[in-house]
């Protein structure tokens, strides 16, 4: 898994263009799953219609406004 240096802040971002950030999302999913499972989850992606209302439910329960609001501030100002 990601650690707090591996998360690119604003500045960082900001440069990365869109084949840079699938490289990159395609190598986090690798690490953290392994390519056979990051492979099923990208074919998930593409095949099924995706309940983004759910995905959001999922990651941010348990988190208040603020701390999600916080976070995000924190990666804003890098």
């Amino acid at each position: 898994m990601m650690n707090e240096r591996s998360i690119p802040n604003m500045e960082t971002t900001m440069r990365l263009d869109d084949a840079e950030v699938r490289v990159r999302g395609i190598d986090v999913l690798n690490r953290a799953l392994g390519p056979v499972l990051a492979y099923r989850f990208l074919t998930l992606m593409h095949r099924e219609p995706t309940d983004y209302v759910e995905i959001s439910r999922r990651l941010y329960a348990n988190q208040t406004i603020d701390d999600i609001f916080e976070r995000a501030q924190t990666q804003w100002q890098g």
